[in-house]
Order: C-alpha cells, then structure tokens, then sequence
C-alpha cells in the first residue's frame, strides 16, 4: 500500500512531475582514459587496433602513476554520475603504478558517492612477472576493503587473451574462485585477439577460454565482436555475461558485436563505455541505434533491450541485482530524477521509453541523484565535490602524464 509505505517512512520528497529511474550502471570502463582527453598526439595515424593499443594506449599505461589513478576516477565517476550512473566497473591499467593503485581509485568513488568495482588488469605484454604482479594487487584489494562500508567491490580483469598466457589465466579463475569476485577480461574486440589464439592455441578467443575453464557465472566478457554461433552457444552454456561497448567499437572501427543474435539466445548483456564517452545517455541511444543500422531493420533491438542493459543486466553481470538494478521494495535505493518541465509532449508510464531515447532528456535535466539512500547530486550540484577543485587537480596531473608520454607534442 503506497499510503503506508509513506506514512512510514522516515523521509518524503515530493517529486510530481519528475521521473525516477533506476540508477544506470556502467559495466565496463577504463576511468584512466580521461587523460586522454584532447591530447596532441604526435603519433602515425592507427589503422589497426593493435596500433591503437600500441601507438597510444599503452604509452598512456606506462605513465601512469598512483595519483593520475585518484585524478582520472575522480573526475569519470564524478562525470558518469551526474548523468544517473550509480555504479560502474573499471579496470585500470598501469604497469608502473602496481602497488596499492586501487586505494586510490576506491578513495575517488568513495567521494562521491556511487558503487564501483574496481580490479587491476592484469596482463602480461611486459613480462610473466608483470602479470602476477598485478593479480597480487587484487588479492590484496580483496583482502582488505569491505564493500558493505565503502560500496566498493575488488573485481579481479584480465586485459586479453592475446597478451596472457593459460598460466595466467588459470589463476585469476583461481582468485575468482576464492573470493567468489567477479571476473571480467576484453573478448574478441578486435581481429588481433581471434588471430593471436587461432595461431598459438588453434582455438577462437571464446574456445580457448572455455578449454583452460576461465568461463563461467562469474565471468564478463567485454566486446565480443568477433564471435562466431559456436562461441556464442559456449557463453551460453556457462552461463557467462557479456559487456556491450557500442561508441568505443565504433570509434575503434573493430566492428560490432552480435548484440541480437546473443539477445535472442538469452545471454545477459551489460552496457559499457569503455573509457569512451561518459555520459550514459549517449550510450544508451547508439546502443539502439547501432544495430537498426547494421541490420538494417528498426526492428530488431528495442529501448526497453538497451535500458535493461544499463539497469537490471548490468546489476545481474556483477550479481548485484538483489540490491539494485531496479526500483523495488526492498532494494538499496540507487535512483535519478530527471525534471519533464520541457518535455514537448506527456510524459507517462507508456511514453518514458520514448522520451529517454529519442531526445527529450539529457544530463542536464537530472535533478537529483541517490546511492543507498543517501542524496549525492541536487538540482545538477554535487553535495560536497567542489568541481573547480576537482578540475584543477585533473589539469595537473595530466600535464605530468603529458610530460613522461613520448607520442605527446
């Protein structure tokens, strides 16, 4: 009885002629990637994804320190809530910033204010040791942080199967498996992963990961743009989940991922940023439009697919839908509300969809935002970040990361 329910809460807030989501939930990025942002690379234009990999984002790594790790979470989750993210996924990726980095990207989130499930990337593209290194920084994140007092949770990522070895792989399934952690690893993004495996293994990524056991419930595959019926029916039958990155394909020129194919076989899919673009709204509507395009039929993905993607998937990838993903009685109260005043026609139960999708709301009409009950943006204003701070913190810790990347003019 909603009367009831009222007239016993604690707190009532009048919220006529607004609209209340479900906070969105971004279920994979790479918050580091903000450093990026107008950077004069001074480079030979990419062609390849590996170029891409090679010529600017492992440069990035390497510079990387502790400090650009609070910087760079600090500003994208700050950017990724005002536009009604409550929680995301991350991995951060530095090789010369191991040691407790992940300290200091939970110390961002915890600031202001949103779930987030953070891991180091483990790879080995340097050296064994590299790899192992990393996985030893997850353990001890593990180990030590409590979810329930920061409403940060340790994922254990791996970067990709082209830069890991089955040794590698075998015991981050090993560290899953001992901490019940979710773990997650890029899939098939681009063509160099399929061929990498197919010549060392004489196996698809999706396969090889099957074979060595990586795959299971626990287990979220970013991208998987380059599968085939085979490996689809794997991920099916292990029950793994599957993170859909649509502009940072698109921007990557790696393809598209076959998002209706896996919907229709029942896989769950998340939707991600990659480290791309942060406002969730713009994600949302090239998720959509993506695949009406490819197929060439406006039939064939819905908003309500894509807007589950973002809500009750995207909890369920990370298994966290007992708690959030959905406004239910009973769940932790991760919300948004966005102001209809300039909505051009009805806003109802029926048109919502609508509305969200195809123009009417932007980050700018999101008024309040709420993680576990506590208000953490008014009326477009964070309670407690102050943002001219913020920014110039980020302005100077990416100067230095400028200063250490020898592809930078």
């Amino acid at each position: 009885d909603p009367l009831e329910i009222i007239s016993n809460a604690e707190k009532v807030i009048d919220l006529s002629g607004q609209v209340v989501f479900p906070g969105f939930i971004c279920s994979h990025s790479h918050l580091y990637s903000s450093h990026m942002r107008g950077a004069p690379l001074d480079i030979v234009p990419p062609h390849t994804f590996d170029q891409i990999l090679d010529r600017i984002w492992w440069p990035l790594d390497e510079a990387l320190t502790v400090d650009d790790a609070y910087s760079t979470a600090l500003y994208s989750v700050y950017m990724m809530a005002r536009s009604g993210v409550t929680c995301y996924a991350d991995t951060y990726s530095g090789p010369n910033s191991i040691t407790n980095v992940l300290d200091n990207i939970s110390k961002a989130t915890q600031e202001v204010g949103i779930r987030g499930l953070i891991g180091f990337e483990v790879t080995e593209r340097n050296t064994p040791e590299e790899g192992f290194a990393g996985l030893k920084e997850n353990e001890r994140f593990l180990s030590t942080n409590d979810p329930e007092e920061t409403l940060v949770h340790g994922i254990i990522p791996v970067h990709a199967a082209f830069t890991v070895s089955d040794d590698l792989l075998r015991a981050s399934k090993e560290l899953s498996d001992k901490f019940n952690a979710p773990l997650t690893i890029h899939t098939s993004e681009g063509e160099v992963d399929l061929q990498h495996n197919l010549e060392k293994y004489g196996k698809r990524t999706i396969e090889r990961l099957h074979d060595v056991g990586f795959l299971g419930e626990r287990t979220v595959l970013a991208h998987c743009v380059h599968v085939d019926d085979n490996e689809i029916n794997l991920i099916k039958e292990t029950n793994s989940k599957v993170v859909h990155n649509p502009m940072s394909n698109m921007l990557n020129s790696v393809g598209f991922a076959p998002v209706v194919k896996m919907l229709n076989e029942g896989i769950i899919i998340g939707l991600g940023n990659d480290g791309y673009i942060l406002d969730q709204y713009e994600n949302l509507r090239s998720a959509l439009i993506l695949h009406k395009v490819v197929h060439r039929d406006p039939r064939v993905i819905q908003p309500d697919d894509v807007y589950r993607m973002a809500t009750i998937n995207g909890a369920k990838l990370y298994s966290l839908d007992k708690k959030i993903g959905s406004l239910e009685v009973g769940k932790e109260a991760d919300l948004f509300v966005v102001d209809t005043s300039l909505a051009p026609t009805f806003v109802t139960e029926q048109t919502v969809m609508g509305h969200l999708f195809f123009g009417t709301f932007s980050t700018s009409d999101v008024k309040m935002t709420m993680v576990k009950g506590k208000t953490i943006f008014k009326d477009g204003k964070h309670t407690s970040i102050d943002e001219k701070k913020m920014i110039e913190i980020s302005r100077k810790t990416a100067a230095q990361t400028w200063s250490c990347m020898k592809t930078i003019k």
